[in-house]
């Protein structure tokens, strides 16, 4: 419904401010998002295919209509947490590390991750579930502490992906595939938390 569009258009609108954060700066080291950091029809389903999922679900399922909302959104704020925490740590990352070694690396490499990026995703995140929430009627504190768990720990597991999985002799392993993953992990934790 309404709630439903309004919830995946704030995330894009979010997504697109944050992306846009230093875009010049990330763009010259070769680290910004492509087409000027406009989102692609691959972007959209790899974003949102699973917040769709829990919309129809819910419609389908009403009794279930509550949880299924509270993970569209945790899908969402999972997306926002991880495009925040790449774009922020990108933009000011001080020191960025490997997360499967904890080695230093150059930031925007897959799987780095940074103390500034790490607090701007569980931000973005607590910006997004309330939000979200709010728009679909389901706002309430348990909601919100679960999304915000669960986006931090599906965002930490993409990282994971990233670092350990993403090479180039996985080229069926895109960024949009590990996207979906990544709110896949964040809906279903929401969902066990809720």
């Amino acid at each position: 419904g309404p709630g439903g569009f309004a919830t995946g258009a704030l995330y894009l609108v979010l997504g697109t401010v944050v992306t846009k954060v230093k875009f010049r700066e990330k763009e010259s080291k070769g680290i910004a998002e492509k087409r000027g950091g406009r989102r692609g029809p691959e972007n959209v389903w790899g974003s949102a295919a699973t917040s769709m999922l829990c919309a129809l679900l819910a419609e389908a399922f009403p009794t279930w209509s509550p949880l299924l909302l509270t993970a569209l959104v945790a899908a969402f704020a999972t997306k926002l947490s991880d495009t925040a925490a790449s774009e922020i740590g990108k933009a000011y990352g001080k020191t960025t590390y490997l997360i499967t070694t904890l080695e230093r690396v150059p930031p925007g490499t897959e799987g780095a991750v940074s103390l500034e990026g790490t607090l701007a995703g569980v931000a973005a995140s607590v910006v997004m579930a309330v939000a979200g929430l709010a728009l679909l009627g389901e706002l309430g504190a348990l909601s919100v502490a679960a999304c915000v768990v669960a986006a931090f720990v599906a965002t930490t597991a993409e990282s994971f992906i990233g670092a350990a999985l993403q090479t180039d002799d996985r080229p069926w392993l895109t960024n949009e595939l590990v996207n979906l993953v990544n709110t896949l992990i964040g809906a279903a934790v929401c969902a066990a938390l809720v």
